[in-house]
């Protein structure tokens, strides 16, 4: 079936959600896009962003090429992650600064229901699925662990964080936001973002300047990350669909460490702008916390999270009627 332009207008919303979920450490945009019914079409759509959609270009124009490498799918989906991303940093930047718990509980909501979600998808159980689950579930808690270096200012490195970074990011169950969050660069990339729009809105072309310089290495880092990881993603789920689904279960598992909502710091560090912030922390009960421990509006939050995904899922049903 032809897709409307409804349709595409929820594949923005998605890729809306996706942009939101990847701009918080602990959370994949591409567990967003599995459970919302898109993953695969996704790694395919990029799979075939290849030199033989332009020569397809050159021999039967541009019409033909665009629809082999579905590029109306695409460029909704990333007009909605590009749209979250700008206008959710600060609010993600403000929020993790004054409404932890909150947040934290809400997304831990989402990913504990993506978990059970990406389990059901499970066809067939085997001591090998198992043993892959655990694996990985164990790999990603240690990731969790991991406590983030200082950010090296070379564009050299800026580019392999972007590598790095958006290979998690599709990764459902691995955050990208976290993996630039151990690799030193998260505050940098959210205040590349702010930075951008600021320098925009105000004329400050020192500002833009800067800041579409570290954007451009980023992305160009991310561009490249995404063509090469897709290609083995894709195989993956057309050859080794059943084990690929163990894994990513196992990923989101060890991921729910990062997101627990409450936390005692242990370390902290000065960023680039001289503030202090965490550099390592340990998840610990709600009686332990210091402060307020919001349990009731942590429970609601929580809910919430775990609604939001029902509500994707009942969308991501809809796939096959597009």
């Amino acid at each position: 079936m032809q897709r409307q332009f409804k349709d595409y207008f929820f594949i923005t919303l998605k890729g809306i959600a996706m942009g939101a979920a990847d701009v918080v450490p602990g959370v994949s945009g591409g567990t967003i896009a599995f459970i919302s019914g898109i993953y695969e079409e996704l790694i395919e759509s990029i799979d075939n962003l290849n030199l033989s959609a332009f020569k397809l270009w050159k021999e039967k124009g541009f019409k033909a090429a665009w629809s082999t490498i579905n590029g109306t799918f695409l460029l909704a989906l990333f007009s909605g992650i590009a749209i979250s991303i700008l206008s959710l940093a600060k609010l993600i930047k403000w929020l993790q600064h004054n409404e932890p718990i909150l947040l934290w509980s809400f997304f831990f909501g989402l990913v504990l229901a993506s978990i059970l979600y990406v389990g059901k998808q499970l066809k067939t159980w085997s001591l090998k699925i198992i043993i892959a689950i655990i694996i990985t579930s164990v790999l990603s808690y240690y990731i969790t662990l991991a406590e983030p270096f200082a950010s090296p200012d070379s564009w050299t490195y800026l580019l392999f964080c972007g590598f790095i970074a958006i290979i998690a990011m599709i990764l459902p169950g691995v955050s990208g936001a976290f993996i630039l969050l151990i690799l030193g660069v998260y505050q940098t990339a959210i205040n590349t973002v702010n930075n951008l729009i600021e320098g925009v809105s105000t004329g400050n072309f020192e500002l833009l300047k800067d800041a579409l310089f570290k954007f451009f290495v980023l992305a160009l880092g991310a561009i490249v990350g995404l063509k090469v990881f897709s290609k083995a993603l894709n195989w993956m789920f057309k050859h080794k669909k059943n084990l690929t689904l163990a894994i990513l279960t196992g990923f989101m598992i060890g991921s729910l460490n990062k997101i627990w909502p409450w936390k005692r710091i242990l370390k902290t560090r000065f960023n680039s702008e001289g503030i202090e912030v965490t550099a390592l922390d340990e998840s610990i009960l709600p009686s332990n916390y210091s402060g307020d421990p919001q349990i009731l509006y942590a429970v609601i939050f929580m809910i919430t999270g775990f609604a939001t995904i029902l509500i994707l899922e009942s969308l991501g049903r809809k796939k096959a009627d597009l």
